[in-house]
């Protein structure tokens, strides 16, 4: 059965018309599956070297991982029982060369070919925080005070295919990570989330703070969404873009013990590690930058040029 796909709005499918028409994007012919022109990837880029520069002047420390997710450490974070709807699982072909050949006619024809592909052991990215907290674990017990991390702006894949172009299936996710005490991971999400507002606001944003739930699956998936909100856990910054509701380009977690609990971070007291993590949306930022300052980044104001575009020439 083919995968529903979410209609966009006017407004949402004008801006998409422009971006492709500007070179700004290049259409896959699938959707929210994009291709970034040159101006569009050089003002990414000058978006996440800013973000990491924040992160190592405050302490971090930088780590890179794939875009792919060993499949275990994927079934032990409880994502695929919360999010099922948004995972994307990486199959192969193991077959024979009889087999090989059906499966060669039927994509030719395209056909279903399904059949002949197994499950790896990796699975596609679903959130570029998942492969700190077992790297970080691996270290053993923590220095007091615990670690900041730095992730970078990993490609992480969610299978939600939208003609809104803010709303991708696969997009880069600038992840900062903080692993430590209770106290000092609530602090630094509050600090870490006025710094994220400041940001957006000198870009020239019209950016606010709100609390927020992730879409959680089924009628479990409410409560949880219910008990998030009322807990205080997610935090997102909006940003209007194509509407008609504004969008969340950055989004600030509270896992609580969670992420230790399951993958066996503890403290220099031996008890468990609280975590936090955000997230800022690179192409979610880089279109809310080209609908509020125009399509050309050449003609945005000088300061905005020069924190983006033209350090990066």
């Amino acid at each position: 059965m083919p995968t529903e796909v979410r209609p966009a709005s006017p407004d949402q499918a004008r801006l998409l018309r422009e971006l492709l028409d500007a070179g700004l994007l290049i259409s896959s012919g699938v959707p929210g599956v994009y291709g970034h022109g040159e101006a569009f990837e050089r003002v990414r880029e000058g978006l996440d070297e800013l973000l990491s520069r924040e992160a190592r002047e405050r302490g971090a420390i930088k780590l890179r991982f794939p875009p792919v997710l060993p499949r275990h450490q994927l079934e032990s974070t409880g994502y695929l029982g919360n999010f099922p709807h948004l995972a994307g699982s990486i199959f192969s072909f193991e077959g024979t060369e009889a087999q090989a050949a059906e499966q060669a006619e039927r994509a030719a024809s395209h056909e279903d070919w399904s059949e002949f592909q197994s499950q790896t052991e990796v699975t596609l990215m679903p959130a570029a925080c998942y492969p700190v907290y077992p790297a970080i674990a691996a270290r053993g017990r923590l220095a007091p005070g615990g670690v900041f991390v730095d992730a970078g702006g990993s490609w992480v894949f969610r299978h939600e295919p939208s003609l809104d172009p803010a709303r991708r299936q696969i997009f880069h996710q600038h992840e900062l990570v903080r692993i430590g005490e209770p106290a000092a991971v609530l602090e630094w999400r509050a600090e870490w989330a006025q710094r994220g507002l400041e940001l957006l606001r000198s870009f020239g944003l019209d950016a606010h703070l709100d609390t927020a739930n992730d879409p959680f699956f089924g009628r479990r998936g409410r409560m949880l969404a219910a008990n998030q909100r009322a807990a205080d856990l997610k935090l997102e910054l909006l940003v209007p873009i194509a509407g008609p509701e504004p969008t969340a380009c950055a989004s600030f977690n509270h896992h609580l013990e969670h992420f230790g609990q399951t993958f066996g971070i503890e403290l220099a007291d031996g008890t468990t590690a609280h975590t936090a993590c955000l997230g800022f949306g690179h192409e979610r930022i880089v279109l809310a930058l080209l609908r509020t300052h125009g399509l050309d980044p050449e003609a945005w104001p000088a300061a905005l040029r020069s924190r983006l575009w033209d350090r990066l020439a």
